[in-house]
């Protein structure tokens, strides 16, 4: 069954940025028909998220969300706007997340704030945060301020919620999981050519490669 990943980073309860998050789970959920939607709360996270900063070992809560994220086949991520940008604590988890576990991983981004003044923290501070992590991010990113909460089951935000859980859908749909994964130093020496058959290589003419440019 397709997973898609819920990652909140709301810090009050109830929380707007919760709110949205379910919306777009909810839009996603329906474009892709069964799906295994994975919430993960950042809020309760925070303690954990600070010792793995400083001990670099994730434990408890913090370790299964990070493998929550491993394996699923699409990430739905929302963060509250602070000083123009993502939150601390939203920054915090994705700096814990190992080097290559997004690449190729279709990601569907997302803000919340108190103005729409803050609209642009989707293009100049989440995209190319994820585009650095190498996942693949959705053309449509959702920006929610408080006056848009009074419409979001109708009007523009509702028609933005469907369109980028349609994108999101029609990504993960095409990825290929067994693609994902980044070659690593173990996947350098998993099979090596022995050393005779390069000597023999380098000594025959006939098998070298052709000079380049």
């Amino acid at each position: 069954m397709t997973t898609i990943a819920v990652v909140s980073g709301g810090l009050g309860v109830p929380s707007s940025t919760r709110l949205l998050a379910d919306r777009l789970a909810s839009a996603t959920a329906d474009a892709l028909g069964e799906v295994d939607l994975e919430v993960i709360e950042l809020r309760p996270l925070a303690h954990s998220l600070a010792d793995h900063l400083l001990t670099g070992f994730p434990t408890g809560e913090l370790a299964t969300a990070i493998e929550t994220i491993r394996e699923a086949d699409g990430l739905i991520v929302v963060t509250p706007v602070f000083s123009a940008s993502y939150s601390g604590l939203f920054k915090s988890f994705v700096d814990v997340l190992e080097p290559g576990l997004l690449d190729g991983k279709p990601v569907l981004i997302a803000a919340t704030a108190g103005t729409s003044r803050h609209s642009l923290v989707l293009d100049h501070a989440l995209r190319p945060l994820f585009s650095y992590l190498h996942a693949v991010v959705v053309p449509t990113g959702v920006f929610a301020a408080s006056e848009d909460f009074g419409d979001i089951s109708s009007g523009q935000l509702a028609e933005r919620i469907q369109r980028a859980a349609g994108e999101l859908a029609a990504l993960v749909g095409k990825v290929d999981p067994t693609a994902r994964r980044r070659r690593t130093v173990e996947d350098e020496f998993a099979d090596p050519t022995p050393f005779a058959e390069l000597l023999r290589n380098a000594s025959d003419p006939g098998t070298a490669a052709p000079p380049t440019r």
